[in-house]
């Protein structure tokens, strides 16, 4: 009786397994790139005063998809037939800023396991990362949050990044997406640099 019980609880499992298996993936993934890196071997001593933590945003349950939605009107959203992220946007978006700012501003940007006593903080929420049926554009709308380590209280400032997509497509969004998010993450480290 014990061996038929852990018989068809290994059929049901791999049944289970064999439905991923079925679906058809994306002809290709979409990934979000910096347009500035550090440089190999590029290090730096880490201080409070020179570090800091960009935390992964928020972000409301259209972008926590893999998926890429699009907006039509204010209450509609569709999603971008075969168009994937490679892993959520909030994610990507951490990892495009966090090189942007250490790029542009020389600070050492930690993860928060990695965080010392004193370092800034930036949290936010990423509003919008879609693109706009109407006008046809790219969408990145980030609320930013800087706590800069007791030196100028906390500051509070939304960015915001339209970028022209030439089709409603996978590769063409993703592009857009890409130049929206730069243009964002420049932004911000220009802020969090004063």
């Amino acid at each position: 009786m014990k061996r038929i019980a852990l018989t068809t609880a290994a059929l049901i499992a791999l049944s289970g397994c064999s439905l991923g298996l079925t679906q058809k993936p994306p002809p290709f993934l979409l990934n979000l790139v910096p347009t500035v890196s550090p440089m190999a071997n590029d290090g730096q001593a880490v201080t409070a005063d020179s570090a800091m933590v960009i935390a992964v945003p928020v972000v409301p349950q259209a972008i926590a998809t893999g998926r890429v939605p699009v907006a039509q009107g204010n209450t509609a959203i569709a999603y971008i037939k075969d168009a994937m992220w490679v892993e959520p946007p909030a994610r990507l978006f951490q990892r495009l800023l966090s090189e942007t700012v250490r790029v542009k501003t020389g600070r050492a940007v930690l993860d928060a396991r990695q965080a010392v006593s004193g370092a800034g903080l930036l949290t936010g929420q990423l509003l919008h990362f879609e693109i706009d049926e109407s006008s046809n554009k790219a969408v990145v709308v980030y609320d930013a949050t800087w706590n800069a380590g007791g030196k100028r209280g906390v500051l509070n400032r939304r960015f915001e990044a339209r970028v022209p997509v030439g089709k409603i497509a996978p590769q063409e969004a993703g592009q857009a997406l890409n130049r929206a998010a730069n243009q964002v993450a420049g932004e911000v480290a220009v802020w969090v640099s004063k």
